[in-house]
């Protein structure tokens, strides 16, 4: 029974995390009919993006605190609230400074999603099922990446596109009231008053630097293919709002494919007695190879050929990530992960801001999105590498901090 309740957390987490991504992708998939309406430039739409992001990363500096002194289920239960209302808040914007106004609070909300992710699998699931259950719930994103290109162009033409942010935000509200009858057995006891976490004395820790130089270096490409996506198919494809939406879903597709492969591959790896460092970090440079090939999206002259290769990035990125957010439950306790990870997804949010911010620039000079996909490309490699320079031997920690009894030692000597 235990086992049954942790896996619906898992499954409340996906649906929690979906909305999530319906609620912040919505501006983009109807930035056409939100241009014509307010006379929106391209440098106003990312200014809108980057109000999302600031907002997001200055709170994530407190969010994973947050859950970490009040508790998962509630805090988490607060958070979802707040931007769901804020989701809603969309539909009564009159202008530029409204959308700003509302995409500050949604991102500041929004952000408690992934330390809510993280200190969920370190906190109700054992060392061994944490990436499966972090992978599967990694595939959310990408699952209401695929929605809101397929239903919310359709709702806003039927109804309006304000009643695609008030349906959108309304969801959330009910997912609320399945969140708290839960009652789960944790694994890793949050207790009822969590033990006081040093929070500056992170800034300290090798551990939490490793975590967010990945997150830097790999959430810039995820948040800049979540903001000009559908745009780069317009601009280099001609597809307008009611076409664009099947090649971004398959995009998206895939994507959901990585994240489930990417909790998948170690696990199975570990399972035929590799150790978690090996397992781990072979992972992660099989995933940034896979990376490569995306600024061959430049060449290709059908749509659907650079949804496939973008694809192909997208999944790559979520094994990717999924692994990093595996990586912080290796490293770091389960008492202290949710401020970790909300450490390193400021750094990684605040970093985005300026991807998102050269987009506008590089396209209002003739130079197209091929910099920009070229600077994608890299990004993995050199997130590996900086793990591997910071964390040479990846071993595992319990719930109070307490190292875990060591992995196998290394089958070969030249292990990464």
């Amino acid at each position: 029974m235990a086992q049954r309740g942790r896996w619906r957390i898992v499954a409340l987490l996906f649906f929690a995390t979906m909305l999530n991504y319906v609620d912040r992708q919505m501006l983009s998939l109807l930035k056409p009919t939100l241009e014509a309406e307010f006379a929106w430039s391209d440098r106003d739409y990312a200014n809108m993006q980057s109000a999302f992001q600031m907002s997001a990363a200055i709170a994530f500096l407190g969010t994973g605190w947050f859950l970490d002194r009040i508790g998962l289920r509630i805090g988490y239960a607060i958070g979802v609230a707040v931007w769901s209302l804020a989701g809603m808040a969309h539909a009564f914007a009159g202008g530029v400074g409204g959308f700003i106004a509302s995409r500050i609070v949604l991102g500041a909300a929004e952000s408690i999603g992934t330390p809510a992710g993280v200190k969920s699998a370190a906190t109700y699931f054992e060392a061994r099922e944490r990436s499966i259950a972090l992978g599967i719930g990694n595939t959310a994103p990408n699952v209401g990446a695929i929605v809101t290109p397929l239903v919310i162009p359709l709702i806003a033409v039927t109804f309006g596109w304000r009643a695609a942010f008030l349906i959108g935000g309304g969801l959330g509200l009910v997912w609320v009231v399945f969140w708290l009858a839960m009652k789960p057995m944790p694994v890793a006891s949050e207790g009822v008053a969590p033990a006081p976490i040093a929070w500056t004395s992170l800034f300290r820790e090798r551990r939490t630097w490793t975590i967010a130089i990945a997150k830097v270096l790999s959430d810039q490409v995820w948040f800049f293919m979540l903001a000009w996506l559908p745009d780069l198919f317009h601009r280099m494809f001609g597809l307008q709002q009611g076409t664009v939406g099947l090649p971004v879903a398959l995009v998206y597709l895939m994507a959901a494919c990585g994240a489930l492969s990417g909790g998948w591959l170690p696990t199975r790896l570990m399972a035929n007695g590799w150790s978690v460092n090996r397992a781990r970090k072979t992972t992660l440079l099989i995933y940034a190879c896979l990376v490569l090939p995306v600024p061959l999206v430049m060449v290709v002259s059908s749509a659907w050929s650079a949804a496939l290769l973008l694809g192909l990035g997208l999944f790559a990125h979520q094994g990717f990530s999924t692994n990093i957010f595996a990586l912080a439950t290796d490293l770091v306790p389960a008492r202290a992960v949710g401020s970790t990870i909300g450490i390193a997804a400021f750094f990684g949010n605040m970093w985005s801001i300026g991807l998102i911010q050269l987009a506008p620039a590089l396209l209002a000079a003739g130079w197209g999105y091929g910099p920009l996909l070229a600077i994608c490309s890299g990004s993995y490699l050199l997130a590996t590498l900086a793990v591997q320079l910071l964390v040479p031997v990846i071993v595992p920690v319990e719930g109070d901090g307490t190292v875990a009894t060591r992995s196998p030692k290394p089958s070969h000597p030249s292990e990464p």
